[in-house]
């Protein structure tokens, strides 16, 4: 078992295969261009593979597997059944885009993964084109249906922006729930590689927006789970994502590895751990030495909790996945 220097259990690795990415969102890295890491430098997928059979022998019982945008990695339905094939009791689980999912949607179900992340946020083609700088939603809302076509649970990400899709709070809510999906609304992260201009919605002024049209009950957070969750008059649940308050740290679970081997204990703080060396000597006591200091010394909070912080995060989303 996994315990951190603030008694939390760890137990939840979000692995990212790759940080290329088809997109280019406003909040995350609008002006980085197209490139990637040689592949060299890259782990495979068997030395992923085997840091996360380490992992789950330490005690963790779920793993995301994220980007950039993972599905540009080939292949990537081997890895899941890898890690299936291990652990089929482990909850194993994506984040994408969507854009390229419809395809393989069935693929990946039939290779073990159960549930899926992906991000929505405008249900129009040009608002989308604006947030991406590429014209995307008719392959996004393709991989959504081809995805509940393949039977796997869904949630779907919207990040609200002030100006540019705050007005489609409530349309993404009632596509959501037209569909049986579970939406959250994600507060703005502050970083140094979005466009400076965003401005985010904070968890009151979604709320306030969802109480125009509707009657809701807080229920809460729901065990280790970043969101704060609401629940609807007819039983409907959303939630809420809010890294600028306390709690979204208080029962944090997660660790994240990069394709490249980093370990990273928190995703604000841009301090890791590499266990490349270690795996691909095939050194797989001294990862799991190093896998067990990074959990020691996970920091008790992210610092977008702190009103009196006015650092820019520089954490690179498209190398941790969010």
């Amino acid at each position: 078992m996994l315990i951190d220097g603030f008694d939390r259990r760890v137990d939840y690795l979000r692995v990212s295969v790759t940080e290329r990415c088809n997109f280019r969102c406003q909040y995350c890295m609008p002006d980085k261009p197209f490139e990637w890491v040689p592949k060299e430098n890259l782990l495979s997928f068997e030395q992923l593979f085997s840091f996360v059979k380490i992992a789950m022998d330490e005690g963790v019982t779920k793993v995301r597997i994220t980007g950039g945008e993972p599905l540009l990695r080939h292949d990537l339905d081997k890895f899941i059944q890898m890690i299936h094939d291990h652990n089929p009791r482990v909850d194993l689980a994506l984040t994408s885009n969507g854009y390229l999912l419809a395809p393989v949607a069935r693929k990946l179900k039939e290779a073990g993964l159960k549930r899926i992340n992906l991000s929505l946020d405008t249900l129009d083609s040009a608002t989308a084109q604006k947030i991406v700088q590429k014209d995307v939603l008719a392959h996004v809302l393709e991989g959504i249906d081809a995805a509940l076509e393949a039977g796997m649970e869904i949630k779907i990400n919207m990040v609200p922006m002030k100006g540019i899709n705050d007005h489609e709070i409530l349309e993404i809510l009632q596509y959501c729930k037209a569909k049986e999906i579970v939406v959250r609304f994600i507060e703005y992260m502050e970083n140094s590689f979005a466009n400076a201009a965003i401005t985010g919605l904070s968890s009151d002024e979604i709320l306030k927006v969802i109480g125009t049209e509707y009657d809701y009950e807080d229920i809460g957070l729901q065990k280790a789970s970043p969101s704060h969750y609401y629940r609807l008059g007819d039983g409907y649940k959303f939630g809420i994502i809010e890294p600028h308050k306390d709690d979204f740290c208080s029962s944090c679970n997660r660790i994240r590895l990069t394709a490249e081997g980093y370990l990273i204990p928190c995703l604000y703080f841009d301090e890791a751990k590499s266990i490349k060396d270690a795996i691909q000597a095939g050194d797989f006591d001294r990862a799991r030495t190093i896998l067990k200091e990074v959990v020691r010394d996970k920091p008790e909070k992210n610092r977008w909790s702190d009103p009196e912080n006015d650092e820019i995060s520089s954490r690179a989303f498209y190398e941790t996945g969010g």
